[in-house]
């Protein structure tokens, strides 16, 4: 689709050329090559521009009212079309003469039909009340004429083609109350009027006022905006899907972005999962590396076809310890780092911050831990085997202050009790893959706070302290709504969205819970420090709130309502577009999880 706006005054035409042609040694300004085609023929009906056609429809006739954004559909007409706007402002003295002009017509008919003893014509009425209404708002200056001119060239690759196209055009047109009419024997000056020349050759202007001419911004399309005239195009990206109100597809590349997050928000069903996955994979082709959080073990499917690392907390024999030092990590304060850590470790463990007198016990002991262990602030001493939660709890219990007496006695199930087992040891897994997936299906709901922070961390540790080389790094966080619920683990989320661009990684949040991550600052933080946001099908119970938060219309709402599973809505910025995911016959294999669609044999794909 290409759309430009034209706001040079039009100038005279008068060339009667019925066939041009240009040549290669006049297709020089300045020494520089200027594209052309390679011949133009012109006849009464069309032009061929090349080894296409094209014909120009002139806009004649308008409604007597237009809504914001009226051109919308003949933008989103499924085809090539130039849809060009020339505007001509008028003179305030020479409006104020032409409408008192026209005032004088329809007043001198009313008054004729009156003496005749005839009845009123309401189309005069109407016609004399809005000339009056409009030559007063001129006086006050509150708005002001313009002569504009609406063109629409169609392009197609034949003639049986031009007609079918022109013929959708116009009935195109007719929805919006539109008269178009063909520029017989005129298709040249119709052709160049169309081309991002600023000249009007047909000068078949209406005047309009500032109010409607105001309607027909922005021009919008249905389509992500290409790159402006003379910019290079993109190189990068991935296919998110093909265009819900075009023929185009979706092609999306969140690295080129102000920052590299995305948010995708949908209710349960609706294929948020399936589209990580497809978007997942298809950045592993061009050389990225990911790490995925999976509550519910979905990605174990798409890691084993493709050689990914499969960590399942819970399981018998893994472990993570939240006390190891990032391996190669040699800046002066990586210590205190990781004795800053152990407090957000603590305040997730027990579901709040603990009392100040806590946790200045809780930093007595993790020194004292980390010093029983051999390991200072000198680096030499930080290959050394870590402390364990257990360490810390004992540290805890031999200090003389009742508040780290106290302190212990509520760490006793995570040291000694029921949900020891993810820290009774040091660290069984060393995450080292092009994928990397942790799996927290097997982890019961109350270790999914501290598994996903510990998760986290570890994957904020490969990405903090190893150069990313040029490659790309994905991030993703799915049910992130679990981690937001607790203020220590949403600070962290929000702290690895904001640092995340600097090292050349990417964090995706995936929730199915909008309300949860919406109603926090620190959650609204996180979706904001999102460039790509991506909306699924909402319940109808959450779509006020998702409405307000990312300025929707009643349209986009109503879509997010009613779209099919895949469907949704990319928005990036000023840029909106409704999407349907697609996946080929592999992608779709691999990504798919529905157990229910796959019995059936039924498509799981969007």
């Amino acid at each position: 689709m290409n759309t430009f706006l034209d706001t040079l005054r039009p100038r005279a035409h008068t060339s009667r050329t019925t066939r041009a042609a240009s040549r290669s040694s006049r297709a020089a300004v300045s020494g520089s090559p200027v594209p052309a085609p390679a011949g133009v023929e012109v006849t009464g009906r069309h032009v061929q521009v090349g080894d296409g056609y094209a014909t120009t429809l002139a806009v004649t006739g308008y409604p007597a009212e237009v809504g914001p954004a009226w051109l919308e559909p003949l933008l989103a007409w499924p085809g090539r079309l130039d849809v060009a706007v020339h505007i001509d402002p008028i003179a305030p003295p020479v409006a104020a003469m032409k409408l008192r002009k026209q005032r004088a017509r329809l007043e001198s008919a009313r008054r004729l039909d009156a003496e005749k003893g005839k009845l009123s014509n309401p189309v005069t009425d109407a016609a004399a009340d809005d000339a009056t209404g409009l030559a007063d708002r001129v006086a006050r200056g509150a708005t002001r004429l313009f002569r504009v001119g609406v063109y629409l060239t169609v392009h197609a690759e034949s003639l049986d083609a031009l007609r079918d196209a022109v013929a959708q055009v116009k009935a195109v047109a007719s929805s919006l109350l539109l008269d178009v009419a063909p520029a017989t024997w005129r298709q040249l000056h119709g052709w160049t009027s169309t081309l991002p020349l600023g000249h009007d050759a047909l000068r078949m202007t209406r005047v309009m006022d500032t109010d409607a001419l105001a309607a027909s911004f922005p021009l919008s399309s249905a389509d992500l905006p290409g790159p402006l005239p003379g910019d290079e195009a993109g190189e990068g990206g991935v296919l998110y899907g093909v265009n819900a109100d075009s023929p185009g597809v979706v092609w999306w590349d969140r690295f080129a972005q102000d920052n590299h997050n995305a948010v995708v928000l949908a209710q349960s069903g609706a294929g948020k999962s399936y589209l990580i996955k497809l978007e997942t994979l298809r950045w592993l082709q061009h050389g990225a590396t990911a790490a995925i959080i999976d509550p519910d073990d979905e990605y174990r499917q798409l890691a084993g076809h493709i050689g990914g690392t499969v960590i399942a907390l819970g399981a018998a024999g893994v472990r993570v310890n939240p006390l190891d030092l990032p391996v190669g990590d040699t800046r002066p304060d990586a210590l205190t780092r990781r004795c800053l850590f152990c407090h957000t470790v603590i305040a997730v463990l027990l579901g709040q911050d603990p009392p100040p007198a806590e946790r200045a016990a809780l930093d007595r002991a993790v020194a004292a831990a980390y010093g029983a262990a051999g390991i200072t602030h000198d680096a030499r001493t930080w290959n050394r085997p870590a402390p364990l939660l257990r360490d810390v709890a004992a540290q805890l219990a031999a200090d003389g202050d009742d508040a780290a007496h106290t302190l212990a006695a509520r760490l006793a199930p995570w040291v000694t009790g029921t949900f020891s087992d993810l820290f009774d040891g040091p660290t069984t897994h060393r995450p080292d893959s092009h994928l990397v997936v942790w799996s927290l299906r097997q982890l019961p709901d109350e270790q999914r706070p501290i598994g996903t922070l510990l998760a986290l961390d570890a994957i904020w540790r490969a990405i903090d302290t190893t150069p990313a080389g040029g490659r790309r790094r994905l991030v993703v966080v799915d049910e992130a709504w679990t981690l937001l619920q607790h203020d220590a683990g949403a600070r962290f989320l929000f702290r690895m969205a904001k640092a995340s661009r600097k090292r050349g990684a990417g964090l995706t949040v995936v929730t199915q819970d909008a309300g949860d991550v919406l109603s926090t600052e620190l959650g609204r933080a996180v979706v904001a420090n999102a460039a790509t946001q991506i909306l699924l099908k909402q319940a109808p119970q959450a779509i006020e709130e998702i409405t307000d938060a990312f300025g929707l219309t009643a349209g986009e709402a109503r879509l997010l309502l009613s779209c099919r599973r895949g469907e949704g809505l990319l928005v990036a910025g000023t840029s909106r577009v409704a999407f349907r995911a697609v996946g080929s016959p592999t992608e779709h294999d691999l990504c798919r999880t529905d157990p229910l669609v796959q019995l059936d044999g039924e498509e799981d794909a969007p």
